[in-house]
């Protein structure tokens, strides 16, 4: 049977008392309306209502039913709105996990904006550089940098990045700025720690259709690319990075960049979220944002690298 439609038919029974008006008022057949009654009178093992020829008359048993009824159609038909409202203005509670360079040079900048345009979204944002499960910490969308494989996930990869090589003026006039990739071996250098192995990753360098690939001896190396640049700030020597985190250090000339004609393709940054969300708007609405910041973002630092020095 459908209760729904059985407790539909005997609120508005019992606010009509008659079978005829509650048929008009439903776009019902009489014996269809009699039928509902029926059914959910047998489901139930009590009687509703008693009939006679001339009124409708509620039990009282009926009479203490009427009132779950009501209350619970109208939660029904409250949580039918709210969910039509969401779709058309997003609202509620969004999981946004990002890398935290992005995070704090991109997304926290622009965060006014978003949050004026939508104002009823409640954001909890994560900041870190580690891979979440989003199923299982119950994140909403996440920026992740390199290949998503996590099956359940709908991945819209957005930018490429490249790896380039720099480090301060003042560490390239004290110990020299070297011309060839090998030559890194006779400098001071900042490595990236996976956080899987717990093993710096070797360097890339792309030079034409040259790809090489080259293990070296670092003389500190972190799992956060936020604490590689600042090693690098400080001197202490360098760094392979993704070129979207140092394009404004190299702007202002706080970094120069080292073999320039090596940059490597690198990673690409994709908006990431679970397959079931796929139709939420709060979900698309933030995945549009984080999408035309970072696309903005790569124009930008396409610009300042055209015009940076070998």
């Amino acid at each position: 049977m459908d209760q729904l439609a059985g407790m539909r038919t005997f609120v508005r029974l019992a606010e009509l008392q008659s079978f005829t008006r509650t048929a008009d008022s439903l776009g019902l057949s009489r014996s269809v309306v009699s039928a509902h009654l029926a059914d959910l009178e047998r489901h139930l093992g009590a009687r509703l209502v008693n009939r006679t020829t001339r009124r409708v008359g509620i039990t009282a048993d009926g009479a203490e039913y009427l009132e779950h009824c009501r209350r619970i159609l109208s939660d029904l038909d409250a949580a039918d709105e709210a969910l039509k409202r969401s779709r058309e203005r997003p609202q509620g509670r969004l999981r946004v996990d990002v890398p935290e360079a992005f995070g704090r040079y991109l997304l926290i900048p622009a965060l006014a904006g978003f949050t004026s345009r939508f104002p009823d979204l409640q954001l909890e944002v994560q900041l870190n550089d580690r891979v979440v499960d989003l199923i299982e910490e119950q994140v909403d969308v996440a920026v992740r940098v390199g290949a998503v494989k996590t099956p359940n996930l709908i991945a819209r990869r957005i930018v490429r990045t490249r790896l380039i090589t720099c480090a301060t003026p003042e560490y390239l006039k004290k110990y020299g700025t070297p011309m060839e990739p090998e030559q890194l071996r006779d400098h001071k250098l900042i490595g990236s720690l996976s956080n899987t192995h717990r093993r710096p990753y070797p360097w890339v360098f792309q030079k034409g259709s040259l790809r090489r690939k080259l293990p070296f001896r670092f003389s500190v190396a972190f799992n956060s690319a936020g604490a590689r640049t600042q090693a690098a700030l400080r001197g202490t020597g360098i760094v392979q990075t993704m070129d979207l985190l140092v394009a404004e250090l190299l702007a202002s000339d706080r970094l120069s960049l080292v073999l320039k004609e090596w940059s490597a393709d690198g990673q690409s940054i994709s908006i990431v979220y679970p397959s079931t969300l796929r139709e939420s708007l709060k979900v698309r609405v933030f995945a549009a944002f984080a999408a035309q910041l970072l696309e903005e973002y790569r124009r930008h630092v396409d610009r300042v690298l055209a015009l940076r020095p070998s």
